[in-house]
């Protein structure tokens, strides 16, 4: 004979096969999973085991994979940091307003533009990276990146440059490069870089940054001079 739990199973769910079950209560409830991912959001640096700390402290324990997958199923990650130049507010006005200043310009004049700039490579970096929590297409958000400077030892300094249709000449820099030194790399690279890239004699743009060395009405007139205009 059916038992009374059985029947009256069966007339709520035309069965008395056993059902499925909601499963375990989650350790993280909606309310803590909003709680780690608001963290994570304003200090995407911290680990899953400084989470768990902080949760511990507030009178909740869990495992760091769980918190690892609380935070993947809201789409964060943990990924290596992006190392973009550090950059003061003066700077990023100037950048926003050159970049506002060349915004609507046609395709054929960024065509005729050679770039230049040093670099320092750094022969020896360092190998410990830290990680932080970040969602797709937000890698070059400011707070998800590693701001860099050109400085430390075992390294060496390049001038080049590159157009839209490929690289220039690639210079070493041997010591502390003067304005002297970088008219003569100047000289010695941006006619046949410019050759090289199919550039028109006449209406090509020679694009360099505001540093001092590269400002001089000396270096003007002998890029003139090696190149006929610019």
């Amino acid at each position: 004979m059916m038992s009374r739990l059985a029947i009256k199973k069966f007339k709520a769910h035309a069965t008395v096969a056993n059902l499925p079950r909601c499963g375990r209560k989650r350790e993280i409830d909606k309310r803590f999973q909003r709680k780690i991912v608001q963290m994570l959001d304003k200090e995407p640096r911290l680990t899953s085991k400084q989470v768990q700390a902080a949760l511990q402290f507030e009178g909740t324990t869990v495992s760091t994979r769980t918190i690892r997958r609380r935070l993947n199923e809201k789409g964060l990650y943990r990924r290596r940091p992006r190392k973009t130049p550090l950059l003061t507010p003066r700077h990023k006005k100037a950048r926003l307003e050159f970049a506002k200043t060349y915004l609507r310009k046609p395709k054929t004049f960024w065509k005729n533009v050679l770039w230049s700039d040093e670099t320092k490579v750094e022969l020896f970096g360092q190998r410990h990276q830290n990680r932080v929590y970040r969602r797709k297409k937000e890698a070059f958000k400011e707070k998800n990146t590693v701001p860099t400077v050109k400085h430390g030892g075992g390294s060496m300094m390049f001038w080049g440059c590159f157009a839209a249709s490929g690289t220039g000449l690639l210079d070493r820099v041997h010591g502390i490069m003067k304005s002297e030194d970088y008219q003569q790399i100047l000289q010695h690279n941006v006619g046949p870089s410019m050759r090289k890239l199919g550039l028109p004699q006449r209406s090509w743009v020679f694009q360099q940054d505001n540093d001092p060395k590269h400002t001089s009405k000396a270096l003007e007139n002998g890029l003139r001079e090696s190149t006929g205009d610019f």
